[in-house]
Order: structure tokens, then C-alpha cells, then sequence
């Protein structure tokens, strides 16, 4: 899992009508925004979600470091074989989707106490919303970065919005993309095509073929590609500028 670093993106979040907090475990440091401040139960569910990802993890070690998809578990607890599903679509190791699964997760279970949630992992976004919503993209050094967003209509929510980068955090990719953010209805999967779709990029002149990739992975709605100055947009993407 992601370690912390200083996500200055953050300080952005203008999210209308909602109240922004900060929850952090361990290595997970999520940003919810909610109808209240619902610290205790964002933990609770975080706690919950981790702790079933890491018994798996000491009984399967394989899950953690493998760069392929397994073999689906019947017996894994329901957000492990979320992630195992996701990467046997995409081509990656379950691992890939962890932060968008926790995000996933969790914004299920605020559900219960606030019709309207998005929680934000590390630029891998679950939403729930009856507004219109803008989601910049974070893409770095590039001068595209922050600069435009995806247009999100309330009535396509539930969804996710995720983001990988070669060239910002923390993340494992192989490629050198500045942002990949993939949109679909399973943030699991959006993160887990992101990543995909990412070791694919490593220059501008590789952007089509990125989108290419993003075509062929059942559940992915749409794409968005920065390299540079470098911009590629596939699917149910409506872009503005932010």
C-alpha cells in the first residue's frame, strides 16, 4: 500500500455542499467529503478493509507481489476478490486496484449515513453525488496538470475516477505517463485499468496506443492521457478546463 506524501492537490477541493476530512491509517490517507464529519465511522470502515486485505496477505504472499493476475478465491474475503476480478481484466497484479478498492469500500459503507460521499485515495476517487461534479486531474510536471478536469453528471453516480502516473508518487509503473485517469462504474477497476493502461505509455507518440488498451478492458467507460504538453480523451469523457 501507498506510503503518506504530501498531496497538494488537496487544498484545491472545493466540494459544494459537503464537508471535507481527513482520515489516515496506517499507510492509507483518504480525504472524504460527506453530507457530516463521519471520522469515526471512515476509520472503522478503513480498519475493517485493510484488516481483511492483510490476513489475506500473511496466508498469500503471492497476492502482494505478483505482477499478473491470480486465480480467482472463493474463500477471500469480498474486497480481495474484487481486486483479483479487476486485474484478471486488466492484465496486472491484483495489487494494482488496492487504493481505488479501499476507496470503493468505503465510500459504500458512508453510504449508510450520508446519501452523498466521495472519498478520495490518492488520486483514486470513489463518487456519490446529486450534483454535477468537476475532478481535476493531477498530472505533475506536466503544464496540463490541474489545468483540466472530467465533467461528472450526478445521475452517472456511483462511479470512479482513478489516476496513475509514471512520473508522480509512489506508485509501481512502467511506463512514463504524467496521468492515466480511467472513469467507471468500479473505482477497483478504474484503478487497476489505470495502472494497465499506464505501463503502456511511455511517450507522447504511445498516447493512442494507451487508448487503444483502455478500449479493450470490459468496464472501462472512458480515458484521459497526459504526456507533457501531450493529450489523448476516449469514452464517456466530457473534459473542462479548470
Amino acid at each position: 500500500m501507498k506510503g503518506f506524501e504530501e498531496r497538494k492537490y488537496r487544498h484545491l477541493t472545493n466540494p459544494r455542499g459537503l464537508v471535507s476530512f481527513r482520515v489516515a491509517v496506517q499507510e492509507t490517507d483518504l480525504l472524504v467529503m460527506a453530507e457530516k464529519a463521519l471520522r469515526r465511522e471512515t476509520r472503522e470502515a478503513v480498519v475493517r478493509h485493510r484488516h481483511a486485505i492483510e490476513t489475506y496477505l500473511v496466508t498469500h504472499p503471492l497476492f502482494r507481489e505478483s505482477l499478473i493476475p491470480l486465480e480467482d478465491d472463493p474463500l477471500a474475503p469480498k474486497i480481495v476478490r474484487e481486486m483479483v476480478q479487476a486485474s484478471q481484466k486488466c492484465g496486472v497484479g491484483p495489487m494494482a486496484g488496492v487504493a481505488g478498492a479501499i476507496a470503493y469500500f468505503v465510500g459504500e459503507d458512508l453510504r449508510i449515513h450520508s446519501p452523498e460521499v466521495i472519498v478520495e485515495n490518492g488520486g483514486d476517487i470513489y463518487m456519490k453525488s446529486s450534483k454535477k461534479r468537476r475532478v481535476a486531474i493531477y498530472g505533475g510536471p506536466s503544464p496540463l496538470s490541474l489545468k483540466i478536469g472530467i465533467v461528472i453528471p450526478a445521475e452517472r453516480t456511483p462511479i470512479g475516477v482513478c489516476t496513475s502516473s509514471g512520473t508522480v508518487g509512489h506508485s509501481r509503473s512502467f511506463g512514463k505517463a504524467d496521468a492515466v485517469c480511467i472513469v467507471s462504474e468500479s473505482p477497483t477497476l478504474a484503478d487497476t485499468a489505470a495502472t494497465a493502461v499506464g505501463n503502456r505509455v511511455k511517450s507522447r507518440k504511445d498516447i493512442e496506443q494507451g487508448l487503444a488498451r483502455a478500449r479493450e478492458i470490459e468496464g472501462v467507460l472512458g480515458a484521459v492521457i497526459v504526456v507533457g504538453d501531450g493529450l489523448g480523451v476516449w469514452g464517456e469523457v466530457k473534459l473542462v478546463k479548470i
